[in-house]
């Protein structure tokens, strides 16, 4: 098994002599091994950090780490443990994210923008999420999500207004994933603990009510949405294009 010091060991994780000392500190991470007076780091503190800096790039406190990190070492060998990392930290989504230069991005959206808006508009993406500065390009964790902004514009609407509905809808879309999770912390974590199961059973239930959610949320919000559209779109448009019809149906042929 590969060992490191502790520089060695923040570069292959990415992140820093700081937070691995202060995981330390906290119980996350075990001591090194020494050797006189180096630490020796291996695999499993490599594999522990990584896991460490993604439960905490996704909202997770440090006391909640620590309980996952606790149950595993009671119940849990590191084949369950990188499964259970990977139920936890895989993205939601099956789509692959893409890259895009600023060219590109002002060929799309900043036809007849001086260069303030364009920096403006820039800025305003990246603060949605919708690009991330990568270099001298920008990665777009959803290009699906791109390519409907470009197909609005180009359609004729603002794309300050454009820009306005994708915050919108981001927001909404933060208050139904809150729905579904305050369901299974109700429902599912409450019966976990009253009365308690044991930490190694309470992980793989979690687990596998997080792998149960993945589709069930698709299944539930694709048809409500369509069906709100179709209500939407007849009750906005109706009339509308009753009076095409009408002007249409007037028309000498």
């Amino acid at each position: 098994m590969a060992e490191y010091r502790i520089d060695e060991l923040a570069r292959l994780a990415g992140s820093t002599v700081r937070n691995i000392r202060a995981y330390q500190d906290r119980g996350l991470l075990p001591p090194p091994r020494l050797e006189g007076r180096v630490g020796l780091y291996d695999d499993q503190h490599l594999a522990r950090l990584r896991l460490i800096g993604k439960l905490l790039g996704r909202g997770y406190t440090f006391a909640i780490i620590k309980d996952l990190l606790s149950a595993w070492e009671t119940g849990k060998d590191v084949g369950e443990v990188l499964g259970l990392e990977k139920v936890l930290t895989d993205p939601w989504s099956d789509e692959m994210p893409g890259t895009t230069t600023y060219d590109e991005l002002v060929e799309i959206f900043g036809t007849g923008l001086d260069p303030d808006e364009v920096a403006r508009v820039q800025a305003r993406t990246i603060e949605l999420g919708l690009i991330e500065p990568d270099g001298d390009t920008f990665r777009v964790p959803s290009p699906r999500l791109l390519h409907v902004g470009a197909e609005l514009v180009a359609a004729g609407i603002p794309l300050d207004s454009v820009l306005d509905i994708a915050g919108q809808i981001r927001d909404d879309c933060d208050v139904i994933a809150g729905r579904f999770v305050s369901l299974v912390q109700e429902h599912v974590f409450a019966r976990l603990e009253d009365p308690p199961v044991p930490d190694g059973e309470k992980v793989t239930e979690v687990a596998a009510v997080v792998r149960r959610m993945r589709p069930l949320v698709k299944m539930v919000v694709e048809p409500f949405i369509a069906r709100a559209m179709e209500a939407r779109v007849q009750e906005a448009l109706g009339e509308h294009l009753e009076t095409i019809r009408d002007h249409l149906g007037g028309t000498p042929g």
